[in-house]
């Protein structure tokens, strides 16, 4: 991509906005006040905002290798817990998609260096689901299927922090777990009961007590 035509693009983007609205950078610089949170994958084809039709604004939003939420990553907890503490989101989305670079780096046995740290907490997910994941005879599906128990995972990985327990406790953050489909662009919403996972998480990570 040329550089030069990104800053064509800028003020392309600029004209459009003031064209709409005269105030529009005005507003968009007295602060920002999202009611969602949006943990998702850096892969380069997706788009957080595109894909939600949402506009500057509404969406604070922290992206990673395979969308993890990994306790001692302290980039993520330190969004998390200004999302939840500062920003007071209503919201939190983990929010996979198929077809995954990380997920399927994770499947393969290979040394890929740097990268084993972060993607054994994917293997970790691959080996307390591996009954149902070997049971799976089709490469492709059994590959989506683990992006989609990734999304499970680290979902609940979020219900096992202080703030995320605090804040549903206190004022009903809900935690949700999405994939997206860049086969047909479809947001697809996995239904996870977080209540019940909550009360079974809590048995043993409960920290608001």
């Amino acid at each position: 991509m040329d550089l030069k035509k990104i800053f064509e693009n800028n003020k392309n983007w600029i004209a459009e906005r003031l064209a709409t609205d005269p105030d529009y950078f005005k507003k968009l610089s007295n602060g920002q006040n999202p009611e969602v949170l949006y943990i998702g994958c850096s892969d380069s084809r997706v788009s957080a905002e595109e894909l939600m039709g949402a506009c500057p604004g509404d969406i604070f939003v922290h992206r990673n290798i395979a969308n993890m939420v990994i306790s001692i990553d302290l980039n993520m907890m330190s969004v998390v817990n200004y999302a939840v503490n500062s920003l007071k989101v209503k919201h939190i989305v983990v929010c996979g998609h198929y077809l995954c670079g990380g997920v399927k780096a994770a499947m393969e046995a290979k040394d890929l260096g740097i990268l084993n740290p972060w993607l054994r907490n994917i293997r970790d997910v691959y080996r307390m689901h591996k009954e149902e994941l070997n049971a799976i005879p089709n490469e492709t599906e059994r590959y989506n299927r683990l992006v989609e128990l990734n999304v499970e995972e680290q979902s609940y990985n979020l219900l096992k922090t202080a703030a995320v327990q605090k804040a549903h406790l206190e004022r009903g953050l809900r935690v949700h777990a999405w994939v997206f489909d860049m086969q047909n662009g479809e947001l697809i919403d996995l239904k996870v009961d977080f209540k019940s996972k909550l009360k079974e998480i809590m048995e043993i990570y409960n920290l608001n007590e």
